[in-house]
Order: structure tokens, then C-alpha cells, then sequence
């Protein structure tokens, strides 16, 4: 037997150490590699006016993560692609961010861009996420076990609204919209609230996009003489034709409006038309969370954030809190990743609910029952219903519905429960006793 000298053994250790720098030198570059996340929003088409906020909250993200050193010790990068609401331009941007290495695609555009997205994300098995869009169908016509939709869904909003109108004993009431593919969604998902909840609708109109009046149609709603009007329209132009006929009509019923005239600029250009407007919104300034959100994301550009901004926050927030959880991105491909939002996971837009699928072998966010989306939902955090009073609301009361979403596993197909608080607000005097602030409104489906 041939006993090695302490010499040889000293240098057999000097070699091991050196081959296992040689390594880690070799490793610390694919380590330090950024983790790319894929945008896809709207810069110039029909969706812009909320693309854009959203977008802007997305990379204030970005910026903030970085500024603590990433995620998991990598840099994020952002790769933004445009699309122009065009659904073709989406899947041809989809397959563009995969080929550069996107990890996570944020779908930002209008609902059937993201919807056309996702037989990329379901054919490459990348993980998608929209953090604003309010179309339940996103969920329902595609089986993708890799996508998952965060907001205020048009049948959470009409619930939410529902809330308000029991207490205010409607039972006659009209629905006015336009006709863009997500303002007909909205009113199907409205339609479909109010008849399953015995609310009879008395008129149905809608204003064609371009229109220069909606006099024709509020005419024939006042003929109908409902208790109050649903508003599901999305488009800017042709709500403001509709508030302004029903101002210059003399009409007196409540307006309860869906998310879209939460939006900062709808009070704008629609300035004066919308005081005592009740609509859903879905931000609540006086949260802890969004007040820390708001302070961070004025200071770093100057400007006070709004819903929209803060969408996009808790969207790459979600999706870099996936990414630590799952502990990388590459680990058999993110598809193959399992995602468990724990306790402690929060957000700052004010609002919860997730939908998508928790599928077998799929990223799966796999959610505790009173989180959605890596919140804890809470007091007067969520999203909400706001009464408009010279630009202002205040709160009026909240409906927490408990809504039975397309992918839940507890029946073995491809559904999720869902839960998400929304919130009644208000401005102004006079309003009746049984909105205060503080009421709550338990709703329950599915």
C-alpha cells in the first residue's frame, strides 16, 4: 500500500479547491444572468388609455425589485413588446419574447389581444399573466394550464353593483354600453347578473362607436322609466355621450357604472358628468399598502399613481414572488414550476381575485382560499364602488363575493375557486343611512 505524503496531500487539496473555483467562475456568468419578463402592451391603438398606466406600474416595479438587489440575487429585465390592440401583432409578439428568453409574458392589452396570446403561452408552456382585464372568458375558452387573470371581472363588478342595488330596492333597470368587443363582453356578464338575480331589464341600448349623440338611446330609456341605469360601456368617447344626453335629458334615475369610469381620465374628459355616478372601482388610497405604493412611486416619477398603475405593480410583484417561491426559472422550464403564494405575500393595487388553473404539472398558483394573487385581502382594500362628486369619492360600503371561477380542482375539471373583495364608495352629502361606510354586503355564487 502506497501512503500519500502530507506534500501530496496539500496539493491534492489546492487542486480540488482550484477546480472548484474554476466552476464557480465557470457558473457566477449564467448565474448573473437577468431574468426576462415579457410585456406585451398597447402604445398607439384603443387600448392605450390603459395599457400605458398599467405598463408604467410594471416597470416602476422593476425598478424598485432591482434596486434591492432582484430576484434571487438576478437582475429583472423588462422586454416590451407593442401590439396595438391587434390580436394578430399579440401572438406574433408572444412568439418573439419566448424566442428571447422570456420567462413570464404580462399581457397588458385589450381582452382579446391577451386572449390570442395564449395559444402561444399554452404551445411553449410560458407562464402569462394579465393583471387588468376584466373579460371572463379569458379563462373559459382556452384550457391553459399557464395563464392566470388578476382584476375586477365584469361578473365581479355586476355582483358588486348588485350589493348596492338590493339595498336600494331596484327592480326595473336599463342597460346602455357601446358596441366594442369588450363593452358587449361587459354587458353579457352585467346582462346575466342582473337576470339571474330577478332584476327585470326594461331597455337595452347601445351607441355605436363614432356616434356624436346618445340622445336616440337615452330617449328610449326614459320612455322605459327604469328604477336605475347599468352603464357597461368601456370606450371613453361614447360614455361621455351618454352621461352628457342623460344631463342634458333631465334624467333623475341612479347611474351605476362598471371599472372603466374609475379611471382618472374619464373624470377628465367627462368633467362635471360624473358626480353621483356609482361605479366599481378598484384602488383604495387609504390602504396601508397603497399609501406606501403611492408615496414610493411619486417620489421616484413625480406623479401620483392611480388603479391602473397599481395593477401593474402587484403584476410583476406577483410574478417575481412566483419566480422566488418556485426558487428559479429554468429548473425544467418555468412551466414546470409550482407556485404556492404564502402567508405574508401582499399587494398594493387594493384589489383581489385570481382566476386560472392550478393544473398537474403546471406552474400552478395554488392559492389559499381568503388570498387571491399573493394579497391578504384588506379592510377597505379592495376594489370598489364609488359615488362621483366633483371628481371626488369616498367609501360607501364593500361586497365580498365568493365566485365560483373556470378552474376549480375540488370537482376535477379545469376550475379554481376565486374570491374577491369589492367596495362600495361615495361622495357627497345626503346619502342614505344604510351606506355608511362601513356596511358590508356578503354575496355567494357559484
Amino acid at each position: 500500500m502506497k501512503i500519500a505524503s502530507p506534500r501530496s496531500g496539500r496539493m491534492a487539496g489546492f487542486a480540488v479547491r482550484a477546480a472548484l473555483a474554476a466552476a464557480a467562475l465557470a457558473m457566477a456568468p449564467a448565474m448573473a444572468q437577468p431574468i426576462k419578463i415579457g410585456i406585451i402592451t398597447d402604445k398607439v391603438g384603443p387600448a392605450k388609455p390603459y395599457a400605458e398606466p398599467v405598463t408604467a406600474g410594471a416597470v416602476f416595479a422593476a425598478k424598485e425589485l432591482n434596486a434591492k438587489g432582484g430576484v434571487l440575487g438576478r437582475q429583472v429585465e423588462l422586454l416590451i413588446e407593442d401590439d396595438q390592440a391587434r390580436p394578430d401583432i399579440s401572438a406574433t409578439a408572444a412568439r418573439k419574447l419566448v424566442e428571447a428568453g422570456a420567462t413570464f409574458i404580462l399581457s397588458l392589452s385589450l381582452t382579446p389581444s391577451t386572449q390570442q396570446v395564449q395559444t402561444v403561452t399554452l404551445e411553449t408552456r410560458t407562464p402569462q399573466l394579465t393583471p387588468s382585464n376584466s373579460g371572463d372568458t379569458l379563462t373559459t375558452q382556452i384550457d391553459n394550464p399557464y395563464f392566470w387573470q388578476t382584476g375586477p371581472l365584469g361578473s365581479t363588478q355586476i355582483a358588486t353593483l348588485l350589493a348596492y342595488a338590493a339595498n336600494r330596492s331596484f327592480k326595473r333597470v336599463a342597460l346602455v354600453g357601446e358596441n366594442s368587443d369588450l363593452g358587449q363582453l361587459t354587458n353579457r356578464s352585467f346582462k346575466a347578473g342582473l337576470e339571474k338575480s330577478g332584476v327585470q331589464i326594461v331597455a337595452e341600448e347601445v351607441v355605436p362607436r363614432g356616434s356624436t349623440t346618445a340622445d336616440p338611446q337615452m330617449q328610449k330609456v326614459r320612455a322605459a322609466k327604469p328604477d336605475a341605469i347599468f352603464l357597461t360601456g368601456v370606450t371613453t368617447p361614447e360614455n361621455v355621450l351618454i352621461l352628457r344626453s342623460y344631463r342634458q335629458l333631465g334624467l333623475k334615475m341612479p347611474l351605476l357604472g362598471n371599472f372603466n369610469l374609475s379611471v382618472p381620465q374619464t373624470a377628465v374628459v367627462a368633467k362635471g358628468l360624473l358626480d353621483g355616478v356609482v361605479f366599481v372601482d378598484a384602488f383604495d388610497p387609504a390602504k396601508p399598502e397603497a399609501r406606501r405604493f403611492i408615496e414610493a412611486y411619486k417620489k421616484e416619477n413625480g406623479v401620483e399613481p392611480y388603479n391602473l398603475n397599481g395593477y401593474g405593480y402587484d403584476g410583476l410583484m406577483l410574478v417575481a414572488d412566483a419566480i422566488k417561491r418556485a426558487g428559479g426559472t429554468d429548473n425544467g422550464g418555468p412551466g414546470e414550476r409550482s407556485y404556492h403564494p404564502g402567508k405574508g405575500a401582499r399587494g398594493h393595487a387594493g384589489h383581489a381575485g385570481l382566476r386560472g388553473r392550478a393544473g398537474r404539472g403546471g406552474i400552478g398558483l395554488r392559492l389559499p382560499r381568503r388570498q387571491a394573487h399573493g394579497l391578504r385581502p384588506q379592510r377597505h382594500g379592495g376594489a370598489g364602488v364609488r359615488r362621483r362628486q366633483a371628481g371626488q369619492g369616498r367609501l360607501l360600503g364593500r361586497a365580498v363575493t365568493r365566485v365560483q371561477g373556470p378552474h376549480d380542482r375540488s370537482t376535477r375539471t379545469p376550475r379554481q375557486r376565486r374570491r374577491q373583495r369589492l367596495y362600495l364608495r361615495a361622495g357627497g352629502a345626503g346619502l342614505p343611512a344604510d351606506h355608511a361606510p362601513d356596511r358590508h354586503h356578503q354575496l355567494r355564487r357559484g
